[in-house]
């Protein structure tokens, strides 16, 4: 427990100077910007790699702490790939310290026992498929979420300020385009990797369908934001919600 709590405290500590270093004046992405985002991804992958060493984890924290290590790496890969998408830092990194501090509160909770010893080849692939989609679906949901605070400044005639910090419209419009056919595509090979290791398990497949709309998407990847859809999402309900006594 003493371990688990350190680790939480330096994952977390590890993540604060590059929330802070992206509000300096004027912004840059320079070695120090490196310096500090590689320091923010080594904190949650040392956590992930010490936590998991004994076996595989199920419960919420670590679901947390995977989704900020995958987010951060994509990031830093779309950094150094992409013109200012190192510009999102801003809400980025914060929005990581949040999702940093709810895994920290919720370190210590239960957790649902797995079906098998290990997850087989098949799941592990669909899990790392599915971290990477959320990781591009989270910055292109941070992009979208960039436009709109853009947007509206620009109505109000107050282009000044905190938005001075983000992308512009058009870049931002542009990076959450890129990311979200990108993130379709990983999502397409996670929808295979998915159908496999259901019948991998169960011997059965199913298939889903979805929605789209350019404006709906954008608020729709604002509210992802806030409520953290998808895998941590499903660990909330089940290793908490549905945890709770009546």
């Amino acid at each position: 427990m003493l371990t688990s709590t350190v680790l939480t405290y330096s994952a977390f500590l590890a993540l604060v100077p590059a929330t802070i270093l992206p509000f300096r004046r004027p912004p840059a992405r320079d070695a120090l910007f490196w310096g500090l985002l590689a320091v923010a991804i080594a904190g949650p992958v040392v956590w992930i790699w010490t936590m998991f060493a004994p076996g595989w984890r199920t419960g919420l924290a670590p679901a947390l702490w995977i989704t900020i290590a995958a987010s951060l790496t994509v990031f830093a890969l779309l950094s150094a790939a992409m013109r200012d998408v190192w510009r999102l830092a801003p809400l980025l990194l914060p929005y990581m310290l949040v999702i940093a501090l709810l895994a920290a509160l919720w370190i210590h909770q239960p957790e649902r026992p797995l079906v098998e010893q290990a997850p087989g080849v098949w799941v592990r692939f669909h899990i790392l498929i599915s971290v990477v989609t959320y990781g591009l679906l989270t910055i292109g949901a941070i992009a979208g979420f960039a436009v709109i605070l853009q947007e509206r400044a620009l109505k109000r005639k107050r282009p000044g300020g905190f938005v001075r910090l983000l992308p512009s419209v058009a870049d931002g419009e542009r990076i959450q385009v890129s990311l979200l056919a990108g993130g379709a595509v990983v999502l397409g090979c996670g929808l295979v990797s998915g159908m496999a290791a259901e019948y991998y398990l169960s011997g059965q497949l199913n298939a889903r369908t979805g929605i789209r709309g350019r404006r709906a998407a954008r608020y729709v990847l604002a509210a992802y934001l806030l409520i953290t859809l998808a895998y941590p999402g499903v660990k909330f309900v089940t290793d908490v919600v549905l945890a709770s006594p009546a």
